[in-house]
């Protein structure tokens, strides 16, 4: 049996009835280990992590990276423990926002806790590294090359090993796997090279269905144990990594969040009552004892920056239920006057943290975004990244521009489809009066509807949290890997994981959201004042 099976498409993951099904194979096969490396990243690591996790099988943590400037260059890369994911993060960030990047020479260097498995023999060939594995593919169709690599791991004195990857849950999934490629390649399934695709055996097989003849070299399956004993990776879910913050040195975070919270009580009050005082301690004690303090200061900084500049700012949402937050000026409505209660914001039993949203004009955020990176440092900041996904109208549009069908053609159907999740499109003209008329009951229709209900929620690509942003305690490729937005020549970067990924890890969001109902009151108020300064003069 082979424990360990590489997986190398983050599609297959997304949405909870996908994951689900590859876990539960897992399980089916009695598989107490697997591997998920997606290429050039790890963005489905968090949730397939967390449900390998809570079914009992152990996820080996790594990636497959290539060479953008040598295209026969690449390999799988393990993470051995903590240090080694790390390590992993801030490779996949170099691969991202390098242009120089060089696979070989990054991974000859001091990059201690990782393993590395390649069937690249250029890689393998000018690789200096111990630890690297010469891998074996159990495809039929690798016959001649898996016998060229077993010759020159012998030459190389390379210890070998064995994987089964997996880029579809079932052999009935080739076309759809074909149809996703051709997506990504902009091409449509005519024109799709050899090599664009995956073997038609990279579905998830039963061990048993390995070939036999694999037993006369046992070596490869007791290295893939071996890989298995020794990679250990905590992600350390749910342990809070928050922000810190930049107070003078006599002060502790607790002192100076106390410190700015009662000058603040004092502006906000012309009387001080036992009944303010009260709910101010209430208050500092659960923010102390849950060791939200650095956040609290945090969020405090940016909102007096702003107001330093003479933005408008505006907080909103539970955060107004809180003393403190009113007193640090992060809201504006007075929560004793209003009778509201603190714990509808923070209390003890909340297993997240503190969640304050601040809206800028349309016009300043960027401007205090520029701010955060510029203050608590650019290694230490992050956009947090949204993963757009497949919905019925994108499904339709881009499985069709895979079968060949113009533009033209496929508007003709597509704007009749509504907003709406991929998985209803079979039966859409049953559900939706606006599609009753579409002829989906025919080819290629029937099959291109059928094939896009089955990409529902798979990811089409990244873009950027409307208002996201993480601020690390320390590099924040310690935790995460990141790369450019979409448009590279924003210089935006972000994280891989979105704000569910970014927030297991334990890394703490921040809101900063642009409103253009803001900027349009500042612009009036503009207008106004300059009106009655020329009706002084």
């Amino acid at each position: 049996m082979i424990p360990l099976h590489v997986h190398s498409n983050y599609s297959l993951l997304q949405g909870a009835a996908s994951l689900d099904s590859l876990i539960n194979r897992a399980k089916e096969f009695n598989l107490s280990s697997l591997a998920l490396t997606d290429t050039n990243a790890m963005y489905g690591l968090i949730p397939f992590a967390k449900k390998a996790i809570e079914s009992g099988i152990k996820p080996i943590v790594g990636a497959y990276l290539d060479d953008p400037n040598e295209s026969d260059v690449n390999c799988l890369v393990i993470a051995k423990n903590n240090a080694g994911y790390s390590e992993l993060c801030k490779i996949i960030t170099l691969r991202h926002l390098n242009d120089h990047f060089s696979l070989v020479k990054i991974l000859n260097d001091t990059f201690t806790n990782l393993l590395v498995i390649s069937k690249s023999i250029k890689f393998l060939r000018l690789s200096t590294r111990d630890n690297v594995f010469v891998e074996l593919t159990a495809l039929k169709s690798q016959k001649k090359v898996n016998r060229n690599l077993y010759e020159l791991a012998q030459t190389l004195k390379r210890n070998l090993i064995l994987t089964n990857p997996i880029y579809f849950l079932d052999k009935e999934d080739y076309l759809t796997h074909k149809i996703l490629t051709a997506i990504k390649l902009n091409k449509n399934l005519e024109n799709l090279a050899a090599e664009d695709v995956a073997d038609p055996e990279c579905y998830f097989k039963n061990p048993n269905e390995i070939d036999k003849t694999w037993e006369k070299i046992p070596e490869v399956f007791n290295n893939v144990n071996h890989i298995v004993s020794t990679c250990n990776v905590d992600l350390q879910l749910g342990e809070y990594k928050f922000p810190i913050s930049q107070i003078p040195n006599h002060e502790t975070s607790s002192s100076f969040l106390r410190k700015i919270a009662y000058k603040g009580l004092e502006t906000r009050y012309k009387t001080i009552t036992e009944l303010e005082t009260t709910r101010m301690e209430k208050e500092l004690s659960v923010i102390e004892e849950l060791n939200y303090t650095d956040y609290f200061i945090v969020v405090w900084d940016i909102v007096n920056e702003a107001k330093r500049r003479g933005m408008m700012i505006i907080g909103r949402g539970s955060a107004a239920n809180s003393l403190v937050s009113y007193c640090l000026g992060l809201t504006n409505v007075d929560p004793l006057k209003y009778n509201l209660y603190f714990e509808r914001f923070l209390n003890k039993g909340r297993s997240s943290p503190p969640d304050v949203d601040i809206d800028f004009s349309w016009k300043e955020r960027d401007e205090i975004v520029k701010y955060v990176f510029e203050k608590y440092g650019y290694e230490n900041v992050a956009m947090i990244s949204t993963h757009v996904t497949f919905r019925a109208r994108s499904a339709f549009r881009e499985v069709a521009k895979a079968f060949g069908i113009s533009n033209e053609e496929i508007s003709k159907y597509s704007k009749f489809i509504p907003w709406t999740s991929a998985e209803n499109l079979p039966n859409i003209t049953q559900i939706f009066p606006e599609a009753k008329n579409l002829k989906l009951n025919v080819e290629p229709w029937k099959s291109i509807v059928q094939i896009a209900a089955k990409i529902a929620n798979y990811p089409r690509h990244l873009s950027i949290h409307p208002g996201g942003i993480v601020i690390a305690p320390k590099p924040i490729t310690n935790y995460t890997a990141l790369e450019y937005a979409k448009n590279k020549g924003l210089g935006l970067i972000i994280t891989q994981p979105d704000m569910h990924g970014v927030e297991d890890l334990g890394l703490v969001k921040i809101d900063l959201l642009s409103q253009r109902s803001l900027g349009v009151l500042r612009d009036t108020m503009n207008k106004l004042n300059n009106e009655v300064e020329e009706d002084d003069i």
